[in-house]
């Protein structure tokens, strides 16, 4: 892994979908016929959790109701963990239910390796670093974002700042963090202890002694923040974006990047990243929208709306939320993960969790 000490402008937001906002009523979890013509009007989106509002106040709030007022296209939305949003595209392979997906890497990487993405190149792909989009086009990164924790600032007088002061006793069942190889921000844990811990080995042994604080397995970062909000329990993992914007209605929130002791706080971009969906029974409309949540106006909106960060070279956000967040992340190292050696031994790295932790 890479590191350097660059802080990138950006950040990430909530969605959820207005007006068309369909969890899975209309659609089968493993299968089954698709109703949908390919000349509906209508695009079905996968995602990871994250990007929608708690109270329909989030990016793809905004983005989703605006694109279906531009183009009379309905949006269907379905969420949850990355690794699950990959696991049901993958199930649906022989017939497919999604148009657009979207997840946190190293899922995203997983989904094109399984040969559920098509490549296509969005308007204003060209506005977009290299690092956030794959060469041959099969995904892009829609919102930026980094890795983070969270902590009960209203509880914690003193709050942490290392791994070290985690394993206390005073966290023992007050401490979760969503399940790795489900959940995108989970799976974060690793491959930030991993580079953190310097290696496989050293953070497995960490882990192993955090898992005697640690309340259990959650597929769902994003309901972690409302149980740290409320005290029930006083740390969890989380991301830049998400919690940010979580913090609007939960003041109990606070921030934070855990450092080994005796070292910075470190984190790395964690990126929403978009592809278009093989054998999408709405293809057309799925490369309308991945258009559209990459125009100029709606990366305007990502930290505005979302508390995110634009992943356009060329949107300058100078909003509010811009300025605070770019405070949180000043004097974060910021380091580049392996994504290549990730996604190629991320069962590896699970099952060394798992067998660590007893999970």
């Amino acid at each position: 892994m890479r590191t350097t000490s660059t802080t990138p402008p950006y950040l990430k937001p909530l969605a959820a979908v207005t007006g068309g906002l369909v969890l899975a009523a209309t659609l089968t979890a493993c299968g089954g016929s698709s109703s949908a013509a390919s000349d509906e009007k209508v695009v079905t989106v996968y995602s990871a959790d994250g990007l929608k509002g708690e109270a329909g106040d989030g990016w793809y709030d905004k983005v989703f109701k605006d694109f279906e007022k531009q183009t009379g296209i309905k949006v269907e939305y379905v969420e949850g963990g990355s690794g699950e949003m990959v696991q049901r595209a993958a199930r649906e392979k022989s017939n497919t239910q999604a148009d657009v997906l979207v997840t946190l890497p190293p899922f995203i990487q997983q989904a094109d390796s399984k040969g559920l993405l098509q490549a296509y190149t969005p308007q204003g792909a060209d506005q977009v670093s290299g690092g956030d989009k794959a060469d041959d086009g099969k995904w892009i990164s829609v919102v930026n974002n980094f890795f983070g924790f969270v902590h009960n600032k209203k509880e914690l007088t003193t709050p942490p700042t290392t791994w070290e002061q985690l394993l206390d006793a005073k966290y023992k069942n007050k401490l979760q963090y969503s399940t790795p190889g489900v959940a995108g921000d989970g799976t974060a844990v690793l491959i930030k202890a991993m580079h953190d811990f310097g290696g496989k080995e050293p953070a497995m042994e960490y882990l192993k002694k955090l898992q005697a604080n640690n309340v259990g397995p959650s597929s769902s970062t994003s309901k972690l923040a409302p149980k740290v909000d409320k005290g029930e329990i006083l740390v969890a993992n989380g991301d830049v974006q998400m919690n940010f914007a979580q913090a609007r209605s939960m003041p109990n929130l606070a921030i934070w990047f855990p450092a080994k002791e005796g070292g910075k706080p470190t984190t790395f971009a964690l990126p929403y990243a978009a592809g278009l969906v093989n054998k999408a029974p709405h293809t057309e409309n799925g490369k309308k929208l991945l258009d559209f949540m990459l125009s100029e106006q709606a990366q305007r909106e990502v930290s505005s709306i979302g508390g995110g960060f634009s992943v356009r070279k060329d949107v300058k956000a100078t909003d509010a939320n811009a300025i605070e967040l770019a405070k949180l992340m000043g004097g974060v190292e910021v380091f580049e993960p392996d994504w290549a050696d990730i996604d190629k031994n991320l069962t590896a790295y699970v099952d060394g969790w798992k067998s660590a932790t007893g999970s």
